[in-house]
């Protein structure tokens, strides 16, 4: 492929760490990471952090650096076949003397079942794999895969790192857009570096773009680059809690207005769908519970429905269940029940079962009072007069 046909976050993408800006505390001189990547040897790894961050820039710079055959995939389209085939081609690579390094980008997609099937060839070191995912691996990584990783944690790039990235690109003639003699102002620079939020990604597809509007660029050009952009929603940063807890908190005092516009903030941004539809199904039952039992149904059937069909298709599925959900009567009774309970395993411990609600499977634990004097519900037309819990915990109430 011509060079020049590729974005301008792909050309001037860094192509060794003295050209890579940031994560110091990750590439600095004389850290781990760059130590191993200047002497080749490699340790299966992660890199989590926020978009635009440099974590695929981070791969790319190994795969320029090391000698091993270095195999990319995105976990969104690699599947379990063609890990089958990339450990055929490392096996014979073994033979040969030769190491293979797997990137996988957005490891957190991978399933289970796949994450096992690349934990042996990993474990065996068929494969130094290296992992970049937004979301926290201690959730979304197997533990065994993960205890066999390292996992590296990068930052948001500050504004400062942001603008020369951007001034950088601007002057390069032979990978940026130092050809076209761009005029900027010191201003404008700041204020995209600022509207990127740290992402370098972003701001440099957004100044491609404004170039391809004008080469003098003013504020009002780089507004009209950003577009959905400018929403400023990272989906793995501080401004991604803030609006699912508006649109959380929308929804639990009923305004179905607010709750529709968090709601497209979020769908609009490129959040995942079924990450908002397994919000709703958490707050059918915290919020609106006993109620009306329906919610849940209704947010398992939402779920299902973005599994089925995705985005943008959902989107008017997602907007029915929210706007359902911040209609509904709400009672957080069984939230604040469950606390209680909870709270009662903390304290009390391990209580044991009373005898008669244990049963006696054997002439042992017969012997022993197991079972002995339970009531049998229906016998007593429900009535019975029967104690559940623990003598510790006699007459406790958790529901009013």
């Amino acid at each position: 492929m011509n060079n020049n046909r590729l974005p301008l976050a792909a050309r001037i993408r860094p192509i060794n760490l003295d050209e890579f800006l940031g994560q110091e505390e990750v590439v600095g001189k004389g850290k781990m990471l760059r130590k191993a990547i200047g002497s080749d040897r490699l340790p299966s790894m992660i890199f989590w952090g926020p978009p635009g961050s440099g974590k695929t820039t981070l791969a790319f710079i190994i795969a320029q650096a090391t000698h091993a055959d270095f195999v990319q995939i995105s976990a969104t389209i690699g599947g379990k076949n063609e890990l089958r085939e990339i450990v055929k081609r490392a096996e014979q690579n073994l033979r040969l003397g030769q190491k293979t390094i797997l990137f996988i980008d957005e490891i957190h997609r991978w399933n289970k079942a796949q994450q096992d099937a690349l934990l042996p060839h990993v474990e065996r070191g068929t494969i130094v794999l290296i992992g970049a995912t937004t979301e926290n691996p201690s959730f979304e990584v197997v533990g065994a895969l993960l205890s066999r990783c390292l996992v590296f944690v990068l930052t948001k790039l500050s504004r400062e790192q942001i603008a020369e990235i951007i001034k950088r690109a601007i002057k390069d003639k032979s990978r940026g857009l130092g050809e076209i003699n761009i005029k900027i102002g010191k201003k404008e620079i700041e204020m995209l570096a600022g509207m990127s939020n740290g992402d370098a990604r972003t701001a440099l597809n957004v100044m491609e773009y404004a170039s391809s509007i004008s080469h003098n660029i003013t504020a009002e050009i780089i507004r009209e680059a950003f577009q959905k952009s400018h929403l400023l929603y990272d989906k793995d940063g501080e401004e991604h809690y803030n609006i699912i807890s508006a649109l959380h908190k929308s929804m639990r005092g009923g305004d179905a207005n607010a709750a529709l516009y968090w709601l497209a903030r979020m769908l609009e941004a490129g959040e995942d769908p079924l990450y908002v539809a397994r919000r709703l199904i958490r707050f059918a039952s915290e919020d609106i519970g006993l109620a009306n039992s329906r919610a849940l149904e209704q947010a398992i059937a939402a779920y299902r429905a973005c599994h089925y069909i995705g985005m943008p298709e959902c989107n008017v599925i997602l907007a029915q269940a929210v706007v359902y959900m911040a209609k509904c009567q709400k009672s957080n009774e069984l939230y604040t029940a469950y606390q209680k309970a909870q709270n009662d395993v903390k304290e009390y411990g391990n209580l044991g079962v009373p005898l008669h609600l244990r049963n006696a499977p054997t002439k042992l634990m017969k012997n022993l009072g197991y079972g002995k004097d339970y009531k049998y519900s229906p016998n007593y037309d429900y009535q019975e007069n029967q104690e559940y819990l623990p003598p510790e915990l006699k007459n406790q109430k958790y529901l009013d």
